[in-house]
């Protein structure tokens, strides 16, 4: 890798240097200003006073992050992996709605989907406790996916048979029209959401209605009981180093190597 195109890299794809880490506040700036262009444009009174500017400035911005993907493609030394990646996508899905607006009308607001790359923040700020949080979190519901299934098993066949009931005890003469109405009911009932738009009038639907709502509330315990008690895994502190060879981050502080692929982290400093 050449000086000129090393110095890129580091700006580009690591934090901790002083210019890496202004290149990434600055896009995050810009991330969030784009975001709330579109915001904006999806109000009336602005979107006929200013539709010009805020479409000029929508355009400046993509064009930035164009030149920006491109870039990141052009100076890794594996551009597909990059390409294909979880934050390569990202990226091309950030400047892919505005392109796309051209042939399909009502598609720009899509660029709202930028709003994901500010999942950077959590690297460029060294927050990597919080990403290790979020991590624990996805491995416990992963490992939870079994009695997650069972319960929500279980809780489909519940709505089923009080929708089917409510249907028989109050009729359509009170808004239970059909079985899947019912069903309806026992859902927005049972998640404690109560919508209100129907409800029961019969002594018994009453009743019967009183039995759901405090199931409700016993049966949104069953899946955070599940849940937590699969969070066991500790906490451990990384840093924002990224291998230049697959592109994976969060590396133990003192690793000199990629741990998922073995190349040098800093291959300057290994020679």
């Amino acid at each position: 890798m050449s000086t000129a195109k090393q110095k890129i890299y580091e700006i580009i794809f690591e934090a901790d240097t002083p210019s890496g880490k202004f290149f990434d506040v600055s896009l995050l700036v810009v991330i969030i200003l784009s975001v709330a262009l579109v915001m904006l444009e999806s109000v009336p009174g602005i979107r006929q006073n200013h539709q010009e500017l805020l479409h000029g400035m929508e355009w400046g911005i993509t064009i930035i992050f164009t030149i920006e993907y491109l870039l990141r493609i052009a100076i890794v030394d594996k551009p597909f992996r990059y390409i294909f990646s979880f934050y390569g996508i990202i990226d091309l899905l950030s400047v892919l709605p505005t392109y796309i607006s051209l042939v399909v009308v009502g598609s720009h607001s899509l660029v709202v989907i930028r709003i994901l790359r500010l999942l950077r923040i959590f690297r460029i700020l060294k927050l990597t406790r919080y990403t290790l949080a979020g991590r624990s979190l996805a491995r416990a519901i992963w490992a939870s996916r079994a009695k997650i299934s069972v319960f929500i098993y279980f809780v489909i066949i519940l709505v089923i048979i009080v929708g089917t009931i409510m249907y028989l005890v109050e009729g359509p003469e009170h808004g239970f029209s059909s079985i899947p109405r019912g069903i309806y009911w026992a859902i927005v009932t049972l998640t404690t959401v109560g919508y209100g738009d129907i409800s029961p009038e019969t002594p018994m639907g009453q009743f019967l209605a009183s039995i759901v709502m405090i199931m409700g509330y016993a049966i949104i315990a069953v899946p955070t009981g599940i849940v937590t008690a699969e969070i066991i895994n500790p906490t451990i502190e990384k840093n924002t180093q990224v291998c230049p060879q697959c592109l994976h981050h969060s590396h133990d502080d003192d690793a000199a190597f990629c741990k998922k692929c073995g190349a040098p982290i800093n291959p300057q400093e290994n020679n």
